[in-house]
């Protein structure tokens, strides 16, 4: 585990967050670091991880070389396919994208957090349907 400095007046920060917001829990993330801060009943409680745990492994290298690269999850959460419960779905299978467009969105905690294409090309496989609950790291599309 590689060594980095505690960060104090972060963790302040954080706990202090959770109190006024009356939020159970936060987590926040820098590059390599992290700082998970948990409250339970009147208290908090923060701990700074070093490295972040690693992602599953979504496919070999031929698998996706067939299906295309699968977007992952970056948080626990609910997929929501469009904006709007009767809005279009942001793409379809088959849609070209841009890299930087929204694929869909994950709610997590109350905050609506948009999935952005991590390079251009076309929808190959969407694996996941509108609402459905979400692992962190888990396959939700793939882009050929």
């Amino acid at each position: 585990m590689s060594n980095f400095d505690l960060d104090i007046k972060s963790i302040r920060e954080l706990a202090d967050l959770l109190s006024e917001t009356g939020l159970s829990e936060i987590e926040y993330a820098e590059g390599e670091k992290r700082i998970r801060c948990v409250r339970h009943s009147e208290s908090a409680s923060c701990v700074q991880i070093a490295a972040p745990a690693p992602a599953p492994q979504a496919a070999t290298t031929d698998e996706a070389a067939l299906s295309g690269t699968p977007v992952p999850a970056p948080m626990v959460g609910t997929v929501y396919m469009a904006a709007e419960p009767e809005a279009a779905p942001f793409v379809k299978a088959g849609d070209s994208v841009q890299e930087g467009d929204t694929l869909l969105i994950i709610e997590a905690m109350k905050v609506m957090n948009p999935i952005k294409a991590p390079k251009s090309g076309k929808i190959a496989e969407i694996l996941v349907s509108d609402a459905q609950p979400v692992e962190f790291g888990e396959t939700l599309l793939t882009i050929k």
